[in-house]
């Protein structure tokens, strides 16, 4: 393994402030994780707040004032959409769930756009009571659902319309959603997409603000992004020919990727936003339309590489000739990415220095299963013992949003750590917690 590997932080994909202190403990905001395992326990997720912040601040930059959304899915919590919110982010919510945390959060509800290809009347209801400033519909019964409900409040419901635009952005089968065969949105090349229109504007209780596409997840080739915003810019000019009307809004989606190992690639993200605005800007002009509102939404890009998750050793496991295990106190219950996508974290040492030459070792979990594997080929040091702290790098997205109780597991704490101070973000469930939702038979 190469030392530079062993060492981690700093540098990507560790976050913005990772570092290791004059003992070699790995640091994040000024703080040594061995301090943060000690008053918070393990596992722990901890927040680098200054990389969040700045990661906020480089898409606003890349593509303007209240052209961002924060896609919660990756991080829904309380204080992570306060945070975002004051950098200026709107936010994007996918449940009725999501939507009472950024209403909790103090998120204008104004600044929400609501996502969910099944949503259900009570989280369309409650989205056009507290006045979501945009609703992403996908399906043609939404249209009348939605219609039928902003009606009866006397209100029009603002209105995406989510095409599928058929670009496959060569990513995980389980994250494409831009190619034709796909589960969310109109399809174009089946013509669905404008009898979805047709029908909305049928509909009095409808105000159509513009259109949605989305490609995919962990998406690092820019030309993806501009090629979507080819086809929507070309979707709107016909759609203004055919029915003089014309759309404001143009909602890219988002799906950037970000690095989860040494030398992974990911978008540059004032690169991407220049491509893109210029893509959009030398499409309408050729056409001859009005330059729309273009909206992106990153989620994973912004909050992902912000995290990473502090876990002690339990045991390891040699096996002569074969494999070195390495148990930690959590596993697939917090991260479930790898078991599920195949997903590698960067891995290291982090409550002290390595010694000695690295290994690669099976790091795995608590769980019953035998896919319960946070990494193959982690470069741990030999000298590896019960009670040492590792640190699995980019976990901010996917991971808390994932989590589960599998094996009856309380779900982990998370703090947010800027400038030398520690603030706790989510408390560690409890077992009263677990059984809170319990019903006994009598």
């Amino acid at each position: 393994m190469d030392a530079d590997v062993v060492a981690g932080p700093p540098g990507p994909p560790w976050s913005r402030t990772a570092a290791r202190d004059d003992r070699g403990v790995v640091t994040v905001g000024g703080v040594a994780v061995d301090a943060l395992a000690g008053a918070h326990g393990t596992p722990l997720l901890v927040v680098d707040g200054d990389d969040l912040r700045a990661r906020c601040r480089a898409f606003v930059a890349a593509f303007g004032p209240d052209a961002v959304v924060y896609a919660s899915k990756a991080w829904c919590t309380t204080a992570v959409l306060q945070v975002v919110a004051a950098e200026g982010l709107l936010v994007d919510v996918a449940s009725g769930g999501e939507l009472a945390t950024a209403l909790a959060a103090g998120v204008d509800p104004a600044r929400l756009v609501l996502h969910g290809n099944a949503k259900s009347a009570a989280e369309l209801d409650r989205a056009l009571e507290v006045g979501v400033g945009r609703i992403v519909v996908d399906a043609v019964e939404e249209l009348d659902l939605l219609d039928g409900l902003a009606r009866a409040r006397g209100v029009r419901a603002p209105v995406l319309l989510r095409i599928t635009p058929g670009i496959d952005a060569h990513t995980h089968a389980y994250v494409r959603t831009g190619h034709d065969d796909a589960k969310f949105g109109f399809t174009l090349s089946l013509g669905l997409a404008d009898a979805a229109l047709a029908r909305a504007l049928d509909l009095d209780g409808l105000e159509l603000r513009g259109v949605h596409a989305h490609v995919g997840s962990q998406v690092v080739d820019p030309d993806a992004f501009v090629a979507n915003a080819e086809v929507l810019v070309d979707l709107l000019a016909r759609w203004r020919a055919e029915h003089d009307l014309e759309l404001d809004d143009l909602d890219l989606g988002g799906g950037m990727g970000v690095a989860y190992a040494a030398g992974d690639p990911e978008p540059d993200v004032a690169a991407l936003g220049a491509a893109v605005r210029a893509a959009v800007a030398d499409r309408a002009a050729a056409h001859g339309l009005p330059l729309p509102r273009v909206l992106v939404e990153p989620g994973r890009a912004i909050v992902g590489p912000s995290a990473l998750t502090l876990y002690r050793t339990v045991a390891v496991k040699d096996l002569p000739g074969l494999s070195r295990w390495v148990a930690v106190d959590g596993g697939m219950g917090d991260n479930i990415r790898p078991a599920l996508y195949g997903a590698a974290h960067a891995v290291t040492l982090a409550g002290r220095a390595p010694v000695g030459p690295a290994g690669p070792v099976m790091l795995v979990g608590k769980h019953c299963e035998s896919g319960d594997v946070l990494a193959t080929g982690a470069p741990l040091p030999g000298d590896v013992a019960a009670g040492d702290l590792v640190a699995v790098a980019t976990t901010g997205a996917y991971t808390e949003s994932m989590a589960s109780n599998y094996n009856r597991l309380p779900r982990p704490a998370a703090v947010l750590v800027e400038d030398g101070t520690v603030r706790p973000i989510l408390r560690r469930e409890t077992e009263e917690d677990l059984l809170r939702r319990d019903v006994p038979l009598p």
